[in-house]
């Protein structure tokens, strides 16, 4: 049997703790990582491109670094935050409702950008004969995708409030999953109006992607409340504030700062809370869509 002096005993337990130590630094390392992802109301590509300086900023405020994933579809990023495959997820107004009722009230809604605070919708069309709303009785029309608030939800609560049923009024209602896919399948004669949020529809004109004098707003509803970054109510509350700090930091006035407000199509970003987005969960349950 081999003696063993305590008076080594020390040195062995220094040894071993330097072990578990760095382990555990490593273990905590390897979380040090804001899991991040929005609905695909846009093109994958395009949802990377605008969050890209967005994210290099997040990563020098917080000391960790930021992975953008984007999701397949709008379910998909209600699932992934609360079952903790994400931690920060862009949510429509109605995205951020279903996720909230589906956790139980465990999802926080962090900040929003100004203009979500009067959000509108646009229906567009070819159709001369389409100046109102009214007009699209027995036409075929298209929504963005079903868990879409501007794209969707809001549109078909201006509809019903105008007393049309898209489901009884129209001759085919249609989901095109995005909201420049319904430009793009108004654009093309697939349908004869569409629904989509006007920020991304005053993009697609500013860029050029779309001709107004052929592809024309007809209608543009009031305003209302509408996307905002969210997290679990359970996320560590240091990194919860510095997150919120981050974003309420953002200054037009810094070139930098302006870069990533632009491509965001904001001016800037406020608190936001639970209670902005009552109005949206009513609309979401008095047509029957929040399951």
């Amino acid at each position: 049997m081999t003696r063993f002096s305590i008076s080594k005993l020390p040195a062995l337990m220094a040894a071993v703790l330097t072990v578990l130590t760095l382990g555990m630094t490593g273990f905590a390392h390897a979380q040090q990582v804001l899991r991040v992802s929005a609905i695909p109301d846009e093109a994958p590509t395009e949802l990377q491109r605008k969050f890209k300086p967005l994210g290099n900023y997040l990563e020098q405020k917080l000391g960790m670094k930021v992975e953008f994933t984007p999701v397949t579809d709008y379910a998909a990023s209600v699932e992934g935050l609360i079952n903790n495959k994400l931690d920060m997820v862009w949510f429509g107004g109605f995205t951020f409702v279903q996720a909230n009722v589906r956790s139980g009230g465990k999802v926080v809604p962090l900040v929003q950008r100004e203009e979500d605070e009067k959000f509108k919708s646009v229906f567009i069309t070819t159709d001369k004969s389409i100046t109102k709303l009214s007009d699209l009785k027995g036409k075929n029309f298209s929504f963005g995708s079903e868990s879409s608030t501007s794209g969707h939800l809001m549109p078909r609560s201006f509809l019903l409030d105008a007393k049309i049923n898209p489901d009884v009024d129209m001759k085919r209602v249609a989901f095109s999953g995005a909201h420049d896919a319904t430009v793009a399948a108004v654009a093309g004669g697939k349908v004869d109006a569409g629904a989509l949020n006007i920020s991304v529809w005053e993009k697609l004109v500013a860029a050029g992607k779309v001709n107004p004098q052929q592809v024309r707003v007809f209608y543009t509803t009031p305003g209302y409340y509408d996307y905002n970054w969210s997290v679990r109510s359970d996320m560590n509350p240091v990194v919860r504030k510095k997150l919120t700090d981050a974003f309420l930091a953002l200054d037009a006035k810094n070139p930098q700062d302006k870069e990533i407000l632009d491509l965001q199509r904001a001016t800037r970003f406020i608190p936001t809370k639970p209670e902005n987005y009552k109005a949206i969960e009513a609309a979401a349950r008095n047509a029957d869509l929040l399951k």
